[in-house]
């Protein structure tokens, strides 16, 4: 079974448990890796956490229920895992903006969340640039905020952030006192169960120090270092992209499930010739 082959079966598997408890564990398990890595490519994929994507098809089902069946409301409710009609309707209008009344007496367009299927894309005449490396642990030094991936709020939380140091001053010292990886976008501490991580604008530590700044550790890691040429974020954005959507499905590696680097080094961020590195933990799958 192909790595697209094993992420597939692993959503099929969760259509079928909509009405069920669903074990992230068992889901992972399905898809022959880690759940680490599981819920990452599926975030990173979608722009949705497993969780959230879970709760949106559930009242999907539940709205079509509404909408074909004459089930009863609170019915509908515990069918789906909510243990109060009340906690229903409250999620069902944030997500469509009727309540389940409403829908069924009015019957109006809504916005449902399909059923989602992996695609792996070859596209031959774009290669990807990538090489591996085996690097020693090291200290990073710098500014850290804690980070959502819930609804998505880490695509505002992180450029917000960048913009705030830019501004403050700190990236202009972090630029004179950078090491030889440059500055570095460190994604570290990810708890997928909880959809958090700690962002940090950051560099090598040496012998410069400043209040408020945090410190980290990164373990010694075997990365997949991806090279982005172009404009940022848009070319980063998209090597991020094709390492979920296209390199994780065909190859026998998995998320390592340690720190995530960005590596942006001098020039022009807005030139089409810019060059920057994603860096991803990676050890072999030992599914496969």
């Amino acid at each position: 079974m192909t790595g697209l082959e094993a992420f597939q079966k692993a959503l099929s598997y969760v259509e079928t448990k909509m009405q069920e408890e669903i074990e992230m564990e068992e889901v992972a398990k399905i898809a022959c890796c880690s759940k680490f890595h599981f819920l990452r490519l599926f975030h990173v994929v979608t722009g949705l956490t497993l969780g959230e994507y879970i709760r949106n098809r559930r009242l999907a089902l539940a709205a079509n229920d509404l909408l074909m069946t004459d089930e009863k409301i609170i019915e509908i409710a515990f069918k789906y895992g909510y243990q109060t009609p009340e906690g229903f309707s409250k999620s069902f209008k944030r997500q469509f903006g009727y309540s389940p009344t409403k829908v069924r007496s009015q019957k109006p367009y809504l916005n449902m969340q399909p059923k989602l299927t992996f695609q792996l894309q070859i596209k031959g005449v774009e290669e990807m640039k990538v090489k591996i490396v085996e690097k020693e642990s090291f200290t990073v030094v710098g500014p850290v905020k804690k980070v959502t991936v819930k609804d998505g709020e880490n695509f505002k939380i992180i450029p917000k952030f960048w913009n705030e140091v830019m501004d403050n001053g700190e990236y202009a010292i972090l630029m004179e006192h950078m090491g030889p990886m440059g500055v570095l976008g460190v994604c570290a501490d990810m708890n997928m169960d909880e959809s958090v991580f700690d962002y940090g604008i950051m560099i090598e530590k040496n012998d410069f120090s400043k209040d408020g700044w945090e410190e980290k550790t990164i373990p010694a890691s075997t990365y997949a270092v991806f090279e982005a040429t172009g404009p940022l974020p848009e070319s980063l954005q998209k090597v991020i992209q094709r390492i979920y959507s296209e390199w994780f499905p065909s190859v026998d590696f998995e998320h390592a499930g340690t720190t995530e680097l960005e590596v942006y080094m001098p020039g022009d961020p807005s030139s089409p010739e810019y060059k920057s590195e994603y860096w991803v933990p990676v050890k072999g799958n030992a599914n496969t």
